[in-house]
Parts: C-alpha cells; structure tokens; sequence
C-alpha cells in the first residue's frame, strides 16, 4: 500500500463527487453561496446551564463519544446526556418511540434522502452554521432539500471484505482476489490451510439489507436512474442481470463462511475476525476501533465485493454513513448548534473525531495521518484517490428502514433455506412496489 502521510481530503473530494452520483432533477443551491461569514450564523449567545439531550446510533465510538462530551461539559458548563441506541437495535423506532413519549432529544441522527423527508418537518435548517461552508464536496447532498442543509454529516465511511493479512499468507495468497473467481480461489486456499473464509455476521439484518443488498444497486449502470425506474415501474429488480450475479456472491460467502451465520451479531462477527477466527469478514472502517481494541497487532485491509469476473467490480462502496440533525423545536437549539460547531472546529473536537472515532473528516479543515485514522480509511482514501468507489443508496429506498428490514428478512431467510433465490427476489420487488409512493 502506498504509503498515506498526511491527508488533506483531497482524495475524499474524488470519493464524494462520486459517491452521490447524484444526477438531479433540479441542481440544489450550494451551501457555501447561502453560508455567511463564520459566527454570524449565531442569533443568541450559549447559555451554560442547560443539558442537551443526544440520541445517538453509532454504538462502536459510544465510549469515545462521551469522554469528548465530557471536555466540552468542563470547557463549557453545558451538560449533555448521550443515550446510544445501535448495533443490532433498531434506532429508527427508538427515535419515533423518544418522539411519540415526548422525549425528544436535541441532537439525533438522520440518513438523509428518505429519511430526510421522514424526518424533516423536526428538523433545523442549519444552513447558516459557519462549519457548512469547509463541507467535502458532495457530503452535504443527503441532507439538502430545497436548497437549505438540515445536518452535518458525521464523516465518509466505506466497506467491502476486511481480510487478514497474515491469514491470507498463510494460506499462500499471494495476489489478492478482485474477480469472483479469484475470491472463490482464495476461499478454497483458506479453507484448506483450516481457516474459515467468511465470518458472516448475518444476524443483523443492517449487514445485509442496507450493505450487502447495496451492491447490485450501485452496479447498475445508473444507480439514481435504476431506482426512479423502479419508482417508476419501468425498471424491476426480478430478472435484472445484476441482481442475478449478486446472488452468485451472497452464496460463495454461504458457502465457505462460519457456522450459525444466522446467529452471529456484530459484536461476534468483529471479535472473532479480529481474534483471527477467518479470512473475512463484509464490514467497515468503522470497525477500526474494535479490531485495534481487541487485538493491536492484527494486520488489516479491504478487498472489493465482486459479483463478477469484471475488472470493474474492483471498488469499494464509499458514503456518509450518518449525519447530526438538531430538533428545531428543541429549547437549547442556540447551544445544540454552538456543541456541533465545537466538535468540528475544536481542536480536542477534531482530536477526537480523528484519532479516536477514526472517522475520515467530512470536512477540509480537520487532518488526519494514516496513524490517526488506521489501515482500513487509509485503503478507502487510496480507493478513492484512484476513483474506484460505489454509491450507497439503501438511503434512497422507499420507506426508510422498513424496506432495508424486509430485505433483510428475506436475505436471512434465503441463508436459512426458508426462500429460493426467485422469491428472495421476488420479495424485494412486491417490498419496492408496496413502499414506493
């Protein structure tokens, strides 16, 4: 691997002009010609004695996050009380749940796309805010609509196939699989050498019916189009090619994966892979901090996700996983904003955002050395650099979360032998045409 000294986001700049893929229908006005000078975005000035509430979903920086929370609580007086709620529970309800109670937090998480337009009506305009205007190009485009930005996103992430550097040797893989027939090659050689290829973390119907499922939607030719079409019903996911070779895929990992993958959680999944109990393991770079945690030593890196023998299948999904919204009827809104501001502009803010969440900044004003952020962003930066990256789009799937789940459902019920590839198939269409407005 090319050797990543200091990264000034200019290779996250490839990554999201691409990743959006974004063919609208109407050019939304960019955030940094509406964005004042920094600090007029402020109406009233913090108080001090307040608590914002965070509901949160990224359970893998939960620790982190509050020992940043904490230095802001000491510089500022302002408490924050975080409640994390992630993993393999379901965030989007627990959010309606604290919204339906009365519980409404201040600060939360949104997708954007169709979670955007879910959500939006309880949503802060945050177009003014004077971090917007140093924005990676195309991070902002999830959560625009009409023009005005309604959240920061939290940073670029990307996945694909984890490997084990040292198991890969030792099993005398020597180039490293980018077709489907190299992969099939590659988990014959670990299979033989006694390691167990695949760890399949397929208990949690995220792996699979937001990542895994992305795959034969950002292989189209045109993702954006693809999906309009399918709004459309001129496009169908039954009897697309694509699909039918991203089954082929979702089996190799079947068959040379870890018993009971219907069992393994994410938690099991990044453990086990870590410990060197397999090869592989469909995850991403937000799993840096449990590997390092678990096991220092471990020697990582990313592989692509062929559904093919097509040299093209060599990329890596690469998006904004999430992003910070504000409640706009929340009564410390003034001091919410003036927290998100201090996160990304702060130096124990950016400290934190880089050398403990290990995020790739969504932002050009925060640096990062490899040795911040670790292998895996360093692969997805070089991925980038090299503009071999995929779009994510389980954001722009009708219904929010409620088709991904049912995707999901039916994916796990093809692993169990419930369903035939046809009717997993055919699931995924009657679930588009019953969601889609």
């Amino acid at each position: 691997m090319k050797k990543i000294s200091k990264l000034t986001l200019s290779a996250v700049l490839i990554t999201t002009l691409i990743l959006t893929g974004c063919a609208k229908k109407e050019k939304e006005a960019t955030m940094a010609e509406k964005t004042p000078a920094a600090g007029a975005a402020a109406t009233a000035a913090p108080k001090s004695d307040v608590t914002i509430k965070m509901f949160q979903f990224k359970v893998e920086i939960a620790e982190q996050l509050q020992l940043m929370v904490n230095e802001y609580e000491k510089e500022t007086g302002v408490k924050i009380q975080i409640e994390t709620v992630g993993g393999g529970a379901d965030y989007g309800a627990a959010l309606k749940a604290k919204f339906n109670s009365g519980d409404k937090p201040d600060i939360f998480n949104n997708g954007g796309f169709s979670d955007l337009a879910l959500w939006q009506e309880n949503l802060e305009d945050l177009s003014d805010q004077p971090w917007v205007k140093d924005l990676v190009k195309g991070t902002d485009e999830p959560m625009t609509s009409g023009g005005k930005l309604y959240g920061m996103p939290i940073g670029v992430e990307g996945y694909g196939y984890i490997y084990n550097k040292d198991l890969f040797a030792k099993a005398g893989i020597t180039e490293l699989p980018k077709t489907i027939t190299q992969l099939d090659a590659a988990a014959q050689k670990l299979q033989a050498a006694g390691i167990t290829p695949f760890e399949n973390g397929y208990a949690e119907w995220w792996v699979l019916g937001n990542h895994f499922v992305n795959l034969p939607f950002a292989l189209q030719a045109d993702p954006n189009k693809f999906i309009e079409g399918l709004n459309a019903g001129t496009e169908k996911i039954t009897g697309n090619a694509i699909f039918e070779n991203w089954v082929k895929l979702f089996d190799l990992t079947v068959k040379y994966g870890n018993k009971n993958p219907l069992q393994t959680d994410y938690n099991t999944e990044v453990t086990d892979f870590a410990n060197g109990k397999a090869g592989m393991m469909q995850q991403g770079n937000w799993t840096q901090v449990q590997i390092t945690k678990t096991n220092p030593n471990v020697k990582i890196g990313f592989l692509p996700m062929p559904i093919s023998d097509d040299p093209s299948n060599d990329k890596l999904p690469v998006g904004v996983p999430n992003n910070w919204v504000i409640n706009k009827n929340s009564e410390v809104k003034t001091e919410a904003k003036a927290f998100l501001n201090w996160m990304v502009t702060s130096d124990i803010g950016k400290s934190y955002i880089t050398k403990q969440f290990k995020f790739i900044p969504a932002l050009t004003t925060i640096k990062a050395s490899e040795e911040d952020l670790g292998a895996l962003a360093s692969d997805i930066i070089k991925y980038s650099a090299e503009g071999k990256v995929l779009t994510w789009n389980w954001f722009k799937f009708p219904g929010g979360e409620a088709s991904s789940k049912k995707f999901g459902d039916a994916m796990q019920a093809y692993v169990g032998k419930q369903q035939s590839k046809d009717q997993m198939l055919e699931t995924f269409q009657s679930t588009w045409d019953s969601l889609k407005k």
